[in-house]
């Protein structure tokens, strides 16, 4: 490896485009923080179409009884991606609330605004809530017919804001820049001095990942006096493996070596490019996105962006709760919680998913998995890294750096063509 001496090393995460991704992602199973308690729970009657679940609340002193239904994308529980986040969260309030949490997928999305009509109508739940892009629909037209019914949508919103809807929508500059300073000082230290990435469409949300990404390479550049570069690709479709594989394995012949994945089950076919290149003695890695996916391959994707859909839903089953319901958006990010870079509890929690699913790696358990990472991640990553990563995290947090959310395709490249020459200010908000 070269480049510097590593301290405490070896030597040396347009709306009918957006709804498709989150219905990838859930098929696939990528800075998630602190994981959430696991409940348990018992299975009852499903109606046609939906597997349901349900959760048993801790013990409570208080009076109320809150009841939520948690609905899931077609991938349901078990998914290691946005349901299995979800989980996390309303286990966490049926623990710490005492609150009763049901759980149900619909097994197609031709289904999903007649389940949402018929639990609307059913009057059961104080709190329905839709994770992910394909509720959008079907929450924008039944929403409005129940206006004492509460919802919560996760990761959208609708045009224009519901009273009775609360939209939870994440700011994901904020958690690409901490993994590109992160990934811009494994490039450096392997010495390819190219960070990469494989994603999906050319849509608003993949806009927002380039510019935070970028952001934090010419970051990472300018406190280190380095001259990493992105090589950023569009592969425009976030359901082909084989694409995501190809287009990995040309970027690895123009010496990339980090690649991080935004094209949902596209990039898994980016790990597999990774690993077999690896397995031919290439110095490469790969990084993940919106859930921690260490697991698939623990030696060579050594960090997840996360964005936290578990706090997003603790947070609205939390306000209903207490009587602090409020509809329209909801952004998250940073300060509260809802990004972050996978730490060892949540590599192995999510291990821990895969093993019960039978898609751990063979002969490894979840605790192999974060040992191996975290060997991974010493190897590859300085401390002083990690140090510009706590220190950007602050910025953010403190509202000093508060990204520009670009409206336009225009607005958009215009940005990354100043952050390619360097230009941090240009993707600041007041700049």
């Amino acid at each position: 490896m070269s480049g510097r001496h590593k301290r405490g090393a070896s030597t040396g995460a347009i709306v009918a485009a957006i709804i498709i991704i989150i219905l990838i992602i859930a098929g696939a199973a990528v800075y998630l923080g602190r994981g959430g308690g696991k409940g348990t729970s018992a299975t009852t009657t499903s109606p046609p179409g939906v597997t349901v679940t349900t959760s048993k609340p801790a013990a409570t002193t208080t009076k109320k009884k809150i009841r939520v239904l948690v609905l899931f994308d077609v991938g349901g529980k078990g998914d290691l991606s946005f349901n299995d986040m979800a989980v996390m969260g309303a286990e966490r309030a049926a623990k710490e609330l005492g609150v009763e949490v049901h759980y149900q997928t619909p097994q197609s999305t031709d289904v999903m605004e007649s389940l949402l009509t018929s639990v609307s109508k059913s009057h059961k739940y104080d709190l329905i809530i839709g994770v992910g892009f394909l509720w959008l629909d079907a929450m924008s037209k039944v929403a409005p017919k129940f206006p004492d019914q509460k919802y919560a949508l996760i990761d959208a919103a609708p045009q224009k804001p519901i009273k009775n809807l609360a939209a939870y929508v994440f700011r994901e500059q904020e958690v690409a820049s901490l993994v590109g300073v992160l990934a811009a000082d494994i490039a450096h230290n392997i010495g390819c001095g190219k960070a990469g990435a494989v994603a999906g469409m050319d849509i608003p949300p993949l806009w927002r990942f380039h510019e935070g990404y970028l952001y934090g390479i010419q970051y990472y550049n300018k406190q280190e006096g380095t001259n990493v570069t992105l090589v950023w690709t569009y592969t425009g479709t976030f359901g082909d493996p084989q694409v995501g594989k190809q287009t990995t394995e040309q970027m690895i012949a123009q010496g990339v070596c980090v690649f991080y994945g935004l094209a949902g089950l596209t990039h898994l076919g980016m790990f597999d490019a990774v690993r077999e290149a690896a397995q031919q003695g290439k110095n490469v890695v790969a990084i993940g996105e919106d859930a921690s996916q260490e697991w698939y391959d623990p030696y060579h994707i050594i960090l997840s962006g996360l964005k936290r859909v578990d706090v997003a839903v603790y947070d609205a089953i939390r306000d209903v709760y207490y009587g602090n319901f409020t509809g329209g958006i909801h952004s998250l990010g940073l300060k509260e919680g809802a990004l972050g870079i996978s730490d060892a509890k949540i590599i192995k929690y999510f291990a821990e998913i895969a093993a019960q699913e039978g898609k751990l790696p063979k002969g490894l358990t979840p605790d192999d998995v974060v040992k191996i990472v975290m060997q991974q991640r010493k190897k590859y990553i300085d401390d002083t890294a990690w140090h510009l990563v706590d220190q950007l995290k602050h910025e953010i947090i403190s509202g000093k750096i508060k990204f520009v959310n670009p409206t336009s395709h225009d607005q958009y490249q215009n940005i990354i063509k100043e952050l390619e020459k360097g230009n941090l200010q240009a993707a600041v908000q007041g700049s």
